[in-house]
């Protein structure tokens, strides 16, 4: 029955043609609409399954107090030879330690023995994993909540103008905050915190600024603090817990991305919203890049920064929606 139909479909040409080229549209229909059960493309799918399928890994975060701060209030005015200014600003009663030509390798080699051997939670401690590798010490006691400024500098017998060419063997300067009181360390989980400063000398003469800052927790591990990127005129929330060593304005952080100018044209001067909709806060972090660009609505939506174009591997809130409830409510 089948041959005789095809046999007379094929007689009559023009329908056989027709017929098997609408046979094949419906086949082709069937799986760009996954009527079979196959992968559909998302351009084609509707907002729930874009949603679903777009989503990145978010980060699972464990909020943690920072009771250190450390800022350098006037960059432009420090050298090794004139000293320079930093301003603390810490919860609890701290010691602020200042070491000037600290040896490189035998400070990460400290950081790792705070890891396995023993905790670094006073300067006693990193003095003895550093074995005196530095050229001058200096030491301020810094009342809980005080901002003001301590002056550090190497005294003039030291005779040091410079720490050499680049690659360089020891940091200009390396201060390290630590909990003056005993029973505070017991309350923190982080227990000290290091800042790596570049100063400019005769030789380097790169503005003065924090390298790195490395927070040290009670149970021995240690992370690098780094700075989140932000579109020139929005503002964190209040409830993200920044330490003040993160504080710095978000346009000095699009100047060194290399992003100013472009970014600062691309919002009005009292848009503190996202990137995308303008209209819901900035709360979400993008990894690795570390833009906060995006609201809770439009986070679903990118596998990409829209800042960057750089693909999201992971993200994490700033605050959570009880947090933003009880800021609402306040």
């Amino acid at each position: 029955m089948a041959a005789v139909f095809l046999v007379t479909l094929y007689e009559y040409s023009p329908l056989f043609y027709i017929t098997v080229v609408f046979v094949c549209f419906l086949f082709t229909s069937g799986l760009v609409l996954g009527w079979f059960g196959l992968g559909v493309p998302v351009i084609l799918r509707n907002s729930e399954e874009t949603e679903s399928s777009t989503r990145v890994l978010k980060k699972q975060m464990r909020q943690v107090k920072n009771p250190f701060g450390l800022e350098i209030p006037y960059p432009a005015t420090a050298s090794v030879t004139k000293g320079i200014r930093l301003t603390p600003d810490c919860l609890e009663d701290c010691l602020l330690t200042c070491y000037w030509g600290c040896s490189i390798q035998k400070l990460h080699e400290a950081l790792q023995k705070h890891v396995y051997c023993f905790r670094i939670k006073t300067p006693q401690a990193l003095e003895d994993a550093l074995y005196s590798e530095y050229l001058y010490r200096q030491q301020y006691f810094i009342p809980k909540n005080d901002k003001e400024e301590k002056f550090c500098q190497l005294p003039e017998d030291a005779q040091v103008a410079d720490f050499g060419p680049v690659p360089r063997s020891r940091y200009p300067l390396v201060a390290l905050l630590t909990l003056a009181e005993e029973e505070d360390r017991e309350i923190y989980d982080i227990v000290s915190m290091v800042a790596v400063i570049h100063i400019p000398d005769e030789s380097y003469r790169l503005s003065c600024r924090i390298l790195y800052q490395y927070l040290l927790l009670a149970q021995g591990q240690y992370h690098d603090l780094k700075q989140l990127f932000m579109s020139a005129n929005s503002t964190a929330p209040s409830s993200s817990n920044t330490s003040p060593g993160e504080r710095s304005t978000d346009r000095s952080l699009l100047e060194k991305a290399g992003l100013a100018e472009e970014e600062a044209e691309l919002h009005e001067e009292t848009s503190k919203d996202c990137v995308v909709c303008q209209n819901g806060p900035v709360n979400w972090v993008l990894l690795p890049c570390r833009h906060a660009c995006l609201c809770d609505g439009c986070i679903k939506y990118f596998q990409q920064c829209p800042m960057c174009r750089q693909f999201v591997q992971e993200s994490f809130p700033l605050c959570s929606k009880k947090e933003q409830d009880e800021d609402e409510s306040t």
